[in-house]
């Protein structure tokens, strides 16, 4: 799976929304998900995966996986590890001019985040994310959106 050529780290680093994804078992049924990356003095990066279980006022739920950047990718191919030994496949596979949207993959295609700075995006350009995502080899009827509420709006 062909990914971003480049990724400046430091202009990646910080709070993304999960707009929509194929969820793994932990984050189905997600409500208000955030992934925020912090560039580690080591070179790892510490990621906290907070979101809340089975609505807006459901248990808070955080996991913190380090991502160790793979050499001579263009910082777009991590290890991200969840569990000592094994690092999972996580791949940035999409990333726009401004660092406002991206896209992580999996070589397996099996599961799949559309973030953005912002908790909404507009219809179409989602549209056009998943799009791009079937265009990977995914399948895009398992797809989720993942409800995002702030200051109580939905």
């Amino acid at each position: 799976m062909a990914t971003v050529d480049h990724v400046d780290l430091e202009r990646f680093m910080g709070d993304w929304y999960v707009i929509a994804n194929i969820p793994t078992f932990p984050e189905r049924n997600a409500h208000n998900a955030i992934e925020s990356y912090r560039l580690a003095e080591d070179g790892t990066v510490e990621t906290t995966f907070s979101f809340r279980r089975g609505g807006f006022d459901g248990p808070e739920r955080v996991m913190r996986p380090r991502g160790y950047v793979r050499p001579d990718t263009g910082n777009a191919k991590w290890g991200m590890q969840f569990v000592w030994p094994i690092r999972a496949d996580f791949r940035i596979v999409y990333l726009d001019e401004a660092y406002e949207r991206t896209i992580i993959g999996r070589q397996r295609r099996d599961f799949v985040w559309i973030m953005a700075r912002e908790p909404a995006i507009a219809e179409p350009d989602l549209e056009s994310l998943i799009r791009f995502v079937g265009e990977l080899g995914y399948n895009t009827n398992r797809v989720q959106r993942v409800p995002q509420q702030i200051n109580g709006r939905e």
